[in-house]
């Protein structure tokens, strides 16, 4: 079965996004494509929001993924910071909304935890492990875009965990061995 992730790492300058394949047994993920979307010269902020519409969109159409799966929102320094990514963040899930996509929000540890290991690595050391993580088929030229391959990188690791699905009830890996003998190998 194939299945195709679609990653959004927010941003009112610059928004990368990228999709991966995940098929299989090995389910290996695959880039399927990745790229930013550049909008740091644009000075109306709204036209920004269009762009970020526009261009989510334009993606989805092309490559119909089956969910999308985008950072959430996190408090900074700045409140007015965390209000512009918070307004791009929902112009690029309303987008998703659009085409009935299902949409999964995870926080920055959460998806540095889940490629690193660390919920405190940077932002080069998540570019660096996912090149030995999945197939890359092109080189990604900014972290934004990593971010957004880690992001959907992070989506398929936790949808395939047996402890994330939906209404399950184990609370940790010796919890559910204990529930679920008969899925031991």
């Amino acid at each position: 079965m194939e299945r195709l992730i679609m990653g959004i790492d927010p941003g009112t300058n610059f928004m990368g996004y990228a999709i991966i394949k995940v098929t299989g047994k090995n389910r290996k993920p695959e880039l399927i494509v990745s790229g930013v979307l550049d909008m740091d010269k644009i000075h109306d902020p709204y036209i920004k929001l269009q762009r970020i519409f526009k261009r989510t969109l334009q993606v989805i159409d092309t490559y119909h993924p089956d969910e999308l799966a985008i950072e959430a929102q996190f408090y900074g320094k700045n409140v007015q910071s965390m209000l512009k990514l918070g307004r791009a963040q929902g112009v690029a899930i309303a987008a998703a909304l659009q085409r009935n996509i299902p949409i999964f929000e995870y926080a920055p540890r959460k998806i540095k935890m889940s490629v690193t290991g660390t919920g405190t690595a940077s932002k080069e050391q998540i570019a660096l492990l996912l090149g030995k993580l999945m197939t890359l088929n092109t080189t990604t030229g900014q972290l934004d875009e990593t971010d957004a391959i880690a992001i959907a990188y992070c989506h398929h690791l936790q949808s395939c965990n047996p402890l994330a699905a939906e209404g399950h009830t184990c609370k940790s890996w010796s919890d559910f061995v204990k529930k679920n003998p008969d899925k031991l190998i």
